[in-house]
Order: structure tokens, then sequence, then C-alpha cells
């Protein structure tokens, strides 16, 4: 990735009337469906030795892209009972300024975003637009506040009646960015409120299927590896919100394809595994895409030697997708959760201070982990029962782990002990 250029809580129950906008709103999923165009960026079948991740006359469950009914549920009666440290990751959240009661979104037509320090246009107002979407989801659903359900769909819908499209060498990755949030927070919105008028809810619809799906639904292998994911990141958001089990096979194609090939073990050999669809073939090409590295070790990410940043935004994309998937029946989580632990666990390690030796990055290494850990540590340890000192160590010391404010937002709120 380049650098950027910019850098009390009551139980809300069932409402009236939501039955039958659902069913409205089903009704016009079904016919955007119907005359939306197949995504994909391959035309290769799935795995061999899996098949396709799910069946497709299977209906999606929601909410769930990276959050879950019941994982919201415990949200609020954790916060409502004051219990830690959802309390204190809920009071982080509310004194953002993306919960702001007069936050004013600033939407572009084009977002233009080039690489390094070149300036760009719409860049970090379109990420903490949809940050803010989905801080102000968030919020709704921890208080019942309308308010916040009304903010959040009019930031959204400020959006989808101005953007066409993303321009500049860093539009992939800006797209992605973006869409992660605007998909988790239409999904935490659309099925637990009743007020998202059907027209407004159809625009915000066209807007992911027209100026962010197209952008990042190929994934980007020629890039670094944190790009892939991030992007696969968005996918599955986007997927699971527009009910489209094609474009959720492509996330999981790219999930299967690129996890393997980022965070390295000692099973895959000598070298690391080509990223799928690459002309990576030796072993000189394989080092300078692993930024100089010829000594690889369990949990070594492909952009460790760049910096710790690159890597964490690559184990919280690896997470969100996993979750993700497993909140609709399919378990990522299983396919690598000893590559993934040994990611966490290895790049932990030294963020808490451990000396680097010298054939690691020439014993130099950028420590800049962000807050990208809860989800991951929540299911390897939580649910499978994994041990991740490490990993537990730090995440305990940090939280509440709050955003990046890029794509990972308020996640000890929403996943710390939250299986």
């Amino acid at each position: 990735m380049a650098a950027q250029a910019q850098p009390g809580a009551r139980s809300l129950g069932p409402r009236a009337g939501i039955r039958g906008r659902r069913i409205r709103v089903a009704v016009v999923a079904l016919l955007l469906a119907l005359t939306a165009p197949a995504c994909g960026g391959s035309d290769e079948p799935g795995d061999a030795a899996t098949g396709p991740a799910r069946r497709a006359d299977l209906p999606f469950t929601h909410p769930g892209v990276l959050v879950s009914k019941a994982q919201l549920d415990r949200v609020r009666a954790h916060v409502a009972a004051r219990e830690q440290p959802w309390l204190k990751a809920y009071e982080q959240l509310r004194a953002s300024k993306y919960a702001a009661a007069d936050y004013r979104p600033k939407p572009y037509a084009v977002v233009a975003c080039p690489p390094g320090d070149e300036p760009g246009r719409g860049c970090v107002e379109e990420r903490e637009d949809a940050l803010a979407a989905y801080t102000q989801a968030l919020l709704y659903n921890i208080t019942g506040d309308r308010a916040h359900a009304v903010k959040a769909t009019g930031i959204m819908d400020a959006w989808a009646r101005v953007v066409t499209r993303h321009t500049e060498a860093n539009a992939g990755l800006q797209t992605a960015w973006a869409a992660t949030s605007w998909a988790r927070a239409a999904e935490a919105v659309r099925y637990t409120y009743d007020g998202w008028a059907d027209g407004d809810l159809l625009r915000f619809e066209r807007m992911l299927r027209n100026a962010y799906l197209p952008q990042v639904v190929a994934g980007s292998v020629e890039s670094n590896g944190n790009w892939d994911l991030v992007m696969a990141d968005a996918v599955i958001g986007m997927a699971v919100f527009l009910d489209d089990h094609a474009a959720f096979e492509e996330a999981v194609r790219h999930f299967r394809g690129r996890v393997p090939a980022y965070f390295y073990l000692k099973s895959d050999g000598a070298l690391p595994v080509a990223p799928k669809g690459s002309e990576l073939d030796t072993a000189d090409e394989l080092s300078r895409y692993w930024f100089g590295q010829r000594r690889f070790a369990d949990g070594l990410a492909q952009e460790t030697c760049r910096n710790f940043k690159h890597a964490g935004y690559s184990l919280a994309a690896t997470a969100h997708i996993a979750e993700t998937a497993w909140h609709q029946g399919v378990d990522l989580y299983g396919e690598v959760k000893d590559r993934l632990r040994a990611a966490f666990e290895f790049h932990s390690g030294y963020q808490l201070g451990a000396t680097a030796p010298g054939w690691l990055c020439g014993g130099r290494l950028q420590r800049d982990l962000g807050p990208d850990t809860e989800v991951g540590l929540n299911h390897l340890r939580g649910r499978l029962g994994m041990e991740l000192p490490h990993t537990r160590k730090l995440t305990l010391e940090r939280r509440p782990e709050g955003t990046d404010d890029l794509f990972v937002a308020w996640e000890t709120l929403t996943h710390a002990e939250n299986t």
C-alpha cells in the first residue's frame, strides 16, 4: 500500500411495521439482483478441494457483516450493566468525532486518491464519513436512540446521491477501506431499524454496486497483500448486505488464494507460497516481494519487513473476512487457524518488545501495529480455546482498541469476549 495522501441502554425489541418493510426490501433486492450485471474477477471455478463456500439457495444471515445480531445484543447488555471493558470502549466511541450529533458528511462525486504525498480529493472525507455511519449505527443498536439511525442513514444517503467513481493509483485501496465501513453500517441499521426509506435504501445499494464493488471484486494480485485482503474484506461485506452470492464466493476465493501467500508457515516449504495468479516463481522474486527477507519463520508476514502497520492491516482484514463468513455458516477460520495464530503471536511478541534477531529484517523492525487484534483473538482464543499469550497480553494492555481511521473501528466494544 502506498502512503496516504491525507492522512443507559435499553432493549430495542421488534418495531411495528418492520416485517412488512423487510418484505418490500426483499422484493427490491430481488429486482436489483435480477437487473444487475454478474460480478466476478475471474472465470475460474472455486477451490476444487472445497467447492463453493456455501449453497447459493441459502439465505444470508442478517445482521451478519462482521457483527451478528447476538453480538450486538450482548454489547448492549454489557454497556447497560456498566461492565468492563465494554463500558470504557463505549465511552471511547461516544467521545469520538464520529459520534457527534451534528456530524455533517462531505460527499464527493469523484474521489481521487494518488499515492505518496500527492494531495488527494475526498479520500479522508469518504473514509471518515463511512466510519461515522458505522459509529452512529453502533450507537443506535446500543442505545436505541433513533436519532443515531437517522444520522447513519443520512450520511449514507448523502454519498449515494453524489459519488460516481474512484480514481488515481490508490483508487482500489481507498474504495476497499470505505466500502468495509459502509457495508457494516448499512447492515447494522437495515435489519434493526424501520425508518430507512425504500428509495434511499435502493439508491445506497446501487452506489455499492456501481461505485464500489466493480473496483474491488477482482482483487489486486500485483499489489502487496494488504490490498487484496482488505479488498476481499470489502467484497464479502457488500456481498452479504446485497445478498450477492457470486460476490461472496469471489471474496472467499481471494481469501483462500491470498492468506496462505501472505502469512508464512514452515509447512509451506523453504519459500513462501506465491500469491495465486501472480508470476512470482523464483527465490529472488519472492525475496523482493517480501521486502528483502530470505529466511522465513512461522507467522512472518509478507510486509513485516516493511512495517507492522501494513502487516496489521492484513491481520485485521483476514479476521474480518473470516468473521463475516463465520456468521454465514462458512468456517474460513478453520482453514487458516494455525497460520493466523502464528501471525498474531509473531507480531504481538515483537510489538511487546522482543529483540529482533539479525536475520529478521536486518534486525530492524518498525513496530507500529494498529488496533488489529480483537476479532482474531476472540475467535482463536474465545471460540477455539487456542493459546495466544503474546496477543492476549498486547490486547489487554491496549484496551479499549479504538479506530485506525481507515477501516478498523471499535472492535473491543464489538468483539472482546463476544463469542
